[in-house]
């Protein structure tokens, strides 16, 4: 049996063949100009003119003009506060989520979490839901909580001036009274609101938080009494899972690098909580901005080959690096993450050496000339566990480290006694701060998956809103405050506003605030209207209905406090997105797919 040779000699009339193209491609090079070797341009009147006539297909769209589009938004804002609203206050409910890809369905009480998993059918109501679904990011972004309330008040907003806008009113005149009100209700929060006094005040606030549970609250109290978390500075806590179904605290030494987020939000491996947890990680410290494949490929081949997860802190890291790490941990060849040095120029270095010193790691100095590529696996460093957000980067460091964090602190605090220098000096403070600060480690325990999955939201919730609590203050909770401002503000908001409609805008923002008290006595099981009526007869400071017992009483006393910066956020928040849904007039979304407009 004979084969053909495929060889270009073998067959001589494709070798001639070749040379014609050739010389045809090098004469088309030297005589660009000529018509016959250039593509046919088609002139920008012609492609209009061929979109008109239907030969160019583009993706169909909806286009919903005035009310029809605007109740399109409602409807879809309706269906996200409907489903928030009955988790409000201490005998709010629980709300069931089903996923196909997780085997058990998830119960939970967490607002930012039920609208984030709300995605409808039809494309124009689930704009309304996308609007909203923004309201709970911000809220949950900004404050960390709060979320239910800014939801229930952009409804209450949104469908009050519905009513006016269908009744002819300017919307744009309205939405100038409803942020007009909100911004003379948000100057007054921070002078109302009482300075937190001690950790009797944390755990109340942590209490109304998580909904009532006591013995989380307790464990709250017990992390900020022991930990040194004021001041934005070191101490941090982390949530892990517990071996028993108690909770459990305990302290250990480390670090939290603020203003050091994930780079890439491929990361996470809690989409619930939006964190990147590593355990027990591998810690590379530069000063290097991470840009190259070649920078990275010695060290994760190298990392790879142990199975150890890997956490970057580095002046950047982007494009060929960034890819290279995200790639790899998609594939689960590594787990890795990568976060952005805090601080700039020289306080930048002295802060990842910090780092380096408790990890244990060899603090890759570009200055000094030390090359990413020939690392080894002895330059990383190691830590207990990493845990990683958006915004910071908390690091639980081994105790082998303790001594050697110990001697340095010693000797950054007798620089600081030297120093007289007032900016050298504040560095000094922050950079022992976060090296003495400690971690706090509350490990949740939970007789089911989906019982730990809800305590370690409502944690997270009540954590976040002790923080801002010990930043702005405290005052009564259960939305009674925000009764009392609107009452006794009323009559200065309305004056202020001359033009009816606007004046119209600001009773809208008035009454909206009023809802969160009453969602709170419907979910107890009471009558709305009549609780509102006697918190407004009584009309002081404090008081106001406590949902877990049914009792009218002074809040402030009996402990049933909220972080004035939840509801400050909350009412910004809600006011901006019902405002811009109100003044909208034309409503443009997708078709479903495969339709097709002929344009």
């Amino acid at each position: 049996m004979t084969t053909k040779s495929l060889s270009p000699t073998s067959t001589p009339l494709s070798m001639a063949g070749r040379l014609l193209a050739l010389l045809f491609l090098l004469i088309s090079c030297s005589l660009p100009t000529l018509g016959f070797l250039q593509p046919p341009r088609v002139p920008l009147a012609s492609y209009a003119t061929a979109r008109r006539h239907g030969s160019i297909q583009m993706m169909a769209k909806n286009v919903r003009f005035g009310d029809k589009g605007l109740d399109k938004l409602v409807e879809g804002i309706n269906v996200v506060g409907d489903a928030v609203k009955v988790t409000l206050g201490p005998l709010g409910r629980n709300v069931v989520l089903s996923r196909v890809d997780e085997p058990y369905p998830q119960i939970v009480n967490d607002g930012a979490t039920i609208a984030r998993e709300i995605d409808l059918v039809n494309p124009e109501v689930n704009v309304g839901v996308r609007l909203i679904q923004e309201v709970a990011k911000t809220s949950d972004r900004r404050a960390g909580d709060g979320t239910s309330t800014s939801i229930i008040m952009t409804q209450a907003i949104v469908n009050q001036g519905l009513k006016y806008v269908k009744s002819g009113m300017n919307p744009v005149s309205l939405r100038k009274g409803i942020m007009g009100a909100t911004n003379m209700l948000v100057e007054r929060i921070p002078l109302v609101a009482r300075k937190v006094t001690g950790v009797e005040d944390l755990e109340k606030v942590a209490t109304v938080s998580t909904g009532g549970d006591k013995e989380m609250a307790k464990i709250i109290g017990s992390v900020f009494g022991r930990v040194d978390l004021d001041a934005k500075l070191g101490g941090a806590t982390l949530l892990e899972d517990g071996n028993t179904s108690e909770d459990e605290l305990e302290i250990s030494s480390g670090m939290r690098l603020d203003r050091s987020g994930f780079e890439s939000a491929y990361y996470v491996t809690d989409m619930e909580r939006m964190v990147c947890e590593l355990r027990k990680p591998r810690v590379l410290v530069t000063n290097y901005p991470l840009l190259h494949n070649y920078q990275m490929i010695p060290i994760m081949e190298e990392i790879a080959k142990t199975g150890e997860p890997l956490l970057v802190v580095a002046e950047e890291t982007k494009d060929d690096a960034l890819s290279l790490l995200v790639v790899n941990k998609l594939r689960g060849t590594v787990e890795v993450c990568s976060v952005r040095a805090p601080f700039a120029g020289a306080r930048r270095k002295q802060f990842l050496q910090d780092i380096a010193l408790a990890t244990g790691a060899t603090f890759i100095d570009s200055d000094l000339g030390m090359m990413l590529q020939t690392m080894t696996m002895d330059m990383l460093g190691v830590a207990e566990s990493a845990v990683t957000t958006r915004e910071h980067t908390t690091l639980r460091t081994s105790e082998i480290f303790d001594d050697i964090i110990a001697e340095h602190v010693k000797n950054l605090k007798k620089e600081l006694d030297g120093c007289d220098n007032v900016y050298d000096e504040q560095k000094l403070q922050y950079r022992i701060a976060a090296l003495t600060g400690g971690v706090a480690v509350i490990k949740v325990g939970a007789a089911t998956e989906t019982e730990l999955k809800d305590k370690k939201l409502r944690y997270e919730d009540a954590l976040n809103s002790v923080r801002t609590a010990i930043e702005m203050g405290v005052f009564p909770g259960g939305g009674s405050a925000l009764v009392y401002l609107g009452q006794s503000l009323r009559e200065e908001i309305l004056a202020a506003f001359p033009d009816k409609e606007e004046r119209a805008g600001a009773e809208i923002m008035l009454k909206a605030i009023e809802e969160p008290v009453q969602q709170i006595a419907r979910n107890a099981g009471m009558y709305p209207g009549r609780v509102l009526e006697k918190i407004k007869m009584k009309n002081e400071w404090g008081f106001g209905m406590n949902a877990a017992t049914g009792k009218y009483e002074n809040l402030l006393e009996t402990g049933v406090l909220d972080s004035a910066s939840v509801v400050l956020n909350a009412l910004t928040n809600s006011a901006s997105i019902a405002g811009l849904v109100l003044t909208t007039q034309v409503v443009i979304t997708e078709k479903a797919e495969g339709a097709i407009n002929q344009m």
